[in-house]
């Protein structure tokens, strides 16, 4: 490293769809980390932020942290993605902690870095990547996943939690947490899938199967059973599982879960009906069953959900 033993320089990419709110807000956060690191170290680290042109032949300057932000308008592609990709793979080359958030994982991808190893992204862009870039194990249900030279945070406003894992990695745990609290942020473990709804893609244009999940809306709370969805679809059966998975990208089974806990989300956050009752609306005649289904999916206990999500006194 070029820089000194006390100051940890980061580099964020100031590439022209850059989301402002997270550029910013990171230099934020990190300037406050700084201030509470003075008052809790006789020999405190400090933080240097830079934005970067990472399209100048300039940028090529050894970084202690480089950072590729989320993107509010469209992606870089072509040779600006390249162009990213080179600079990234240059300061990793170099020594430097590489992260990314939302989009930022594509040019981050791009670079190679990201090959054979866990990474993560906005749930709403996880098929896009996982098609450009295979060789990735995207698990978009995360919100970070760090990798120790490579971090990768999902939605948009994961930057706060990127933050704060660079905050308690350089300046450790009582930094992190007074940052945390001046910023208002929940510094516990949090993941995308709790806010990753289930959206039914309807638009695959296999006019069979969107029979068989049109009926699935008006009897996901029967106990229904793949026959009866391939009846619905006209179709005999193995052809009926081959081009639903096709279609939606789920198995029926799994496509008929993911409806059913949709629906659970709903009745959690907008009444006060009871657990036991809600997994019996939606067709769970075994709550505890239902539970487990609901954790496994969204990541927390239905309970955890309605207190996290249920609006302030329902």
């Amino acid at each position: 490293m070029t820089s000194s033993a006390q100051t940890i320089r980061i580099g964020i990419a100031a590439y022209p769809c850059a989301q402002q709110a997270a550029v910013l807000g990171l230099k934020d956060l990190f300037e406050a980390a700084d201030r509470f690191q003075q008052t809790e170290a006789a020999n405190p680290r400090s933080f240097q932020v830079e934005l970067i042109d990472c399209f100048s032949p300039d940028s090529f300057e050894v970084l202690d942290t480089v950072i590729l932000p989320p993107c509010l308008g469209a992606r870089p592609e072509g040779e600006d993605l390249a162009e990213v990709a080179r600079w990234v793979a240059w300061q990793h080359a170099h020594g430097g902690l590489v992260c990314s958030i939302c989009a930022g994982a594509f040019p981050l991808a791009a670079s190679g870095l990201l090959n054979g190893r866990q990474a993560t992204t906005h749930w709403a862009l996880a098929e896009d990547f996982a098609r450009s870039y295979p060789e990735v194990q995207l698990d978009a249900g995360r919100l970070i996943i760090d990798d120790g030279d490579v971090i990768t945070a999902g939605g948009l406003m994961a930057w706060t939690d990127l933050g704060l894992r660079l905050v308690v990695r350089f300046m450790g745990p009582a930094v992190m947490l007074e940052t945390a609290r001046f910023f208002l942020i929940d510094p516990g473990e949090r993941e995308q899938s709790y806010y990753n709804l289930f959206s039914p893609n309807l638009a695959h244009g296999d006019a069979r199967v969107l029979k068989a999940q049109h009926w699935l809306q008006a009897n996901y709370q029967s106990a229904v059973t793949v026959p009866q969805m391939a009846a619905a679809a006209g179709q005999e059966e193995r052809t009926f599982l081959r081009r639903f998975h096709a279609a939606t990208g789920f198995n029926p089974s799994e496509y008929l879960q993911r409806l059913r806990i949709a629906k659970a989300r709903e009745q959690l956050e907008l009444t006060n009906a009871s657990i036991e009752s809600i997994a019996m609306d939606v067709g769970y005649l075994d709550v505890s069953a239902f539970r487990k289904l609901f954790q496994k999916i969204v990541g927390l206990s239905p309970s955890e959900y309605r207190r996290r999500f249920a609006p302030a006194g329902s």
